[in-house]
């Protein structure tokens, strides 16, 4: 495929860093669009004489806005990448060329340039928010993504009108790694310098503390929520004439079957939902169970469907018998109020004793069995293949 890429500089209110932004990529590049996202502070008129393309809002619509407006107009300028480099002098044009490095040989990739963020004078709300945003990811995606936050990015064309990204500013950013991952594409990173001036007023952030984080807090849970309903997400490949193509249902289960879903991984989302389905922790196992389905990369689909597999009442009795013998040396046969009711408490300590007990071994049984239905529909799958 034809590799033409195009670099693309979103802008608001960025005062005099622009024009040096500008400058230093156009000595680098030719194919240049700059997004005024409704600026009103002269900013554009620096650079309006140099041979850049510019699209300009008439208010100001949000990061994200410019971002897919930039891709527009790039596929129908018959470019196939575009290069974003954020227009306040943090990142350092010459690093562009790292970034189109990779996206071309890794051409269905969105390429994140990871700041290095080592230096003394990188804001610690900045570091923090990196770790943050990542940790989500990795919950949401089980990707290991150390910059989800970076600006300095290389997107596919193609790539925009394969999902619906319902944000238009500062979050745009990360709901679009996330769904592309959800979708079957692939992310790099690529380390890429950064600069923060020592002197605060030097820096130009457009970022509100209260209202971003707000932003940023509401898409994190409807991501996370999302990535847990063990409903698959719309993916694609490509095809032979190297188009990307949305998989058929059918052929996405076996295509998981066969190649992403191996059984050992099917049967360790089992035994790691059954575990935590039959451990007597309500409401904390519930977000472990969560948090550890995207954390270790788990097959969803399996692992909320067996946490079923321990709901009341045969899995809590099975717990409570287990604990009443490990406290006595004899099971309980005997059914009353002063059994159930005035001694409640002792048997919810039994529940918990023996849910310790009784979790990991229904855990491996449920995920030994799943491991070998997987087998057997991975076999299936390869001779229908």
């Amino acid at each position: 495929m034809k590799f033409n890429p195009l670099i693309v500089i979103p802008l608001y209110n960025h005062g005099p860093a622009v024009s040096k932004v500008i400058k230093e990529t156009l000595n680098l590049y030719k194919n240049i669009l700059i997004v005024d996202d409704g600026s009103t502070d002269g900013g554009l008129d620096s650079v309006s004489a140099l041979p850049v393309n510019i699209i300009k809002f008439k208010k100001n619509q949000g990061k994200g806005s410019a971002i897919i407006s930039a891709a527009n107009w790039a596929k129908h300028n018959n470019f196939t990448h575009i290069a974003t480099i954020d227009a306040d002098g943090q990142h350092f044009p010459s690093d562009i060329g790292k970034l189109l490095l990779s996206a071309k040989e890794n051409p269905s990739s969105i390429i994140i340039g990871k700041r290095d963020f080592q230096d003394s004078s990188i804001p610690a709300a900045s570091k923090f928010g990196r770790k943050f945003s990542g940790f989500w990811a990795k919950v949401q995606t089980g990707k290991n993504i150390t910059d989800i936050q970076s600006g300095f990015r290389v997107y596919p064309v193609e790539l925009f009108d394969k999902y619906k990204i319902y944000s238009r500013r500062f979050t745009f950013e990360v709901e679009i790694v996330i769904k592309a991952l959800w979708a079957g594409f692939d992310f790099k990173e690529v380390e890429v310098g950064v600069h923060y001036p020592k002197n605060r007023a030097e820096r130009v952030s457009h970022f509100g503390f209260i209202k971003d984080n707000a932003r940023l807090g509401v898409l994190n849970t409807y991501l996370t929520m999302r990535s847990m309903i063990p409903v698959a997400h719309r993916r694609y490949v490509k095809n032979e004439k190297g188009d990307i193509v949305s998989l058929n249902p059918f052929k996405a289960v076996v295509e998981q079957l066969k190649h992403n879903d191996n059984p050992f991984r099917l049967g360790v989302s089992a035994a790691w939902g059954s575990f935590w389905g039959a451990l007597a922790l309500p409401g904390i196992r519930t977000f472990i169970l969560m948090v550890g389905v995207g954390w270790f990369n788990l097959n969803r689909a399996v692992a909320f469907s067996v946490d079923k597999l321990a709901m009341p009442p045969f899995i809590p009795f099975v717990c409570i018998e287990t604990g009443y013998f490990l406290r006595h040396g004899r099971f309980l046969t005997e059914i009353s109020w002063q059994i159930i009711g005035m001694q409640f408490l002792q048997r919810v300590w039994e529940w918990i004793l023996g849910s310790l007990i009784v979790a990991p071994i229904f855990a491996l049984l449920v995920g030994a069995i799943v491991f070998v239905v997987g087998k057997i529909m991975r076999a299936g799958a390869k001779r229908y293949l």
